[in-house]
């Protein structure tokens, strides 16, 4: 029988994020958020490639980014709700860590275990930010996905992209729990 590590356990089966636009100040300084991202970086990686990197939004760069988000809204023609939506993840964030999908050529390992491993990589971060006592959510939307505010806002190359926006500060006003899958529509088990 394996050791159990019943602490970790009982928090993977318990833990769950938190709205982002419920996270209030302070956010962990960069003291408090290195452990955070050594956690992130910790991730299932095959070929050794790192494919991904990260850029931490503290607070005085965020209304930046929100006017980005609204003038790409507006540009595209997006509805109210989406120049809202777009605009207000950078309006109410405290600090956010974007996770960067970068890509490294490689005749082993196709794009897309990259793309998964960066996707672990938000996890990763997300839950080490929830174990260490923050309110953390990961967030992406249509702005994550811009090609125009990728680069204007956060200078990525073209072969970048944002695999996630992990907003961590403290966490406010608890959320009521959401309901969970059912496990057995989820799983097939193959005997044979």
């Amino acid at each position: 029988m394996p050791d159990l590590n019943q602490a970790a356990l009982d928090f993977l089966l318990n833990r769950r994020s938190r709205p982002a636009k419920t996270l209030v100040a302070p956010a962990p300084d960069r003291t408090a958020l290195e452990p955070i991202l050594t956690a992130g970086a910790r991730t299932p990686d095959h070929g050794k490639l790192e494919p991904w990197r990260f850029i931490v939004l503290e607070k005085s760069a965020l209304p930046r980014l929100g006017d980005l988000a609204e003038a790409r809204a507006r540009a595209l023609g997006r509805s109210d709700a989406d120049i809202q939506k777009a605009r207000g993840q950078f309006d109410y964030g405290q600090l956010i860590v974007a996770v960067i999908a970068s890509p490294v050529r490689s005749e082993k390992v196709p794009e897309i275990e990259q793309t998964y491993s960066a996707g672990a990589v938000c996890l990763a971060v997300l839950n080490a930010a929830l174990a260490a006592g923050w309110g953390a959510n990961w967030l992406s939307g249509w702005i994550s996905h811009d090609r125009e505010f990728m680069t204007k806002g956060l200078s990525l190359a073209s072969h970048e992209s944002v695999a996630g926006f992990i907003h961590i500060a403290t966490e406010g006003p608890v959320p009521p729990e959401r309901p969970r899958p059912d496990l057995a529509t989820k799983t097939e088990w193959v005997t044979s």
